[in-house]
């Protein structure tokens, strides 16, 4: 397995799942500075990702790639210039061992590799259709007042297709739905530009919330709605 990702080889469908922020794990060489309590918080890892996203790869036949690493080692979702890609302060928290830490190994270590598979998986697809997955805090420690009461949050930046078939469907499978809400694609949208919208591929990006997805029944709902409206996205936009 390479420390940069693990994938999931559910089938051979062209639908790519796309986890970025999927692991908590931070590598024994890798010192943050934080109390180890932290990497079961959002800030470290995105809670349900993996478990959702696993569940379905093997529902639709697909592959998944899953980020190895907690974004405090590495943001993945981040561009190769980006302020954030080495986080010094989470929601309130310092990550004091980013400092002064490696930039530069760090993305020959994981960026790179991480991003360099998603494009040899994209490219044995013939007409490849890509989710993107993430998950949301319902409420941030830095801002308690402020209220994030959706169920689900639907990201793009320029390309809107995908988002505009899924929303309608997801409503009507009873779920509050946030159009780029809490988050905005235009800002937070990095691995989609990159890899969807930078070569055309049609996506859904989507935020579940975390104390939705925290256990195996609200996974496995998750994943039970979701599975049919990204084969409704494919199919009409294949």
């Amino acid at each position: 397995m390479n420390e940069a990702f693990s994938e999931v080889d559910g089938g051979d469908l062209d639908v790519l799942i796309i986890a970025d922020h999927a692991s908590a794990h931070v590598p024994d060489d890798v010192d943050l500075g934080i109390d180890p309590a932290l990497l079961d918080n959002h800030i470290a890892v995105d809670i349900g990702v993996a478990q959702v996203s696993r569940l379905l790869a093997h529902q639709l036949g697909c592959k998944a790639i899953l980020g190895g690493v907690s974004r405090l080692v590495i943001d993945l979702n981040r561009e190769d210039d980006a302020p954030g890609l080495l986080p010094v302060m989470s929601d309130g928290h310092a990550i004091p061992g980013n400092r002064h830490a490696d930039l530069a190994g760090r993305m020959i270590r994981f960026h790179h590799p991480y991003h360099h598979h998603v494009g040899r998986l994209l490219d044995g697809m013939g007409s490849p259709f890509i989710l993107s997955v993430h998950s949301f805090t319902p409420r941030l420690a830095s801002d308690p007042e402020q209220l994030r009461p959706w169920d689900i949050g639907i990201l793009y930046n320029e390309d809107d297709r995908a988002a505009r078939i899924a929303i309608p469907l997801l409503e009507e499978a009873g779920l509050k739905v946030g159009d780029q809400l809490p988050y905005s694609g235009k800002m937070l949208n990095a691995t989609m530009n990159r890899h969807a919208e930078g070569n055309g591929i049609p996506y859904l990006g989507v935020e579940m919330r975390q104390d939705l997805v925290g256990d195996a029944a609200g996974q496995k709902r998750f994943a039970d709605i979701l599975g049919p409206i990204v084969v409704e996205c494919r199919d009409r936009l294949a």
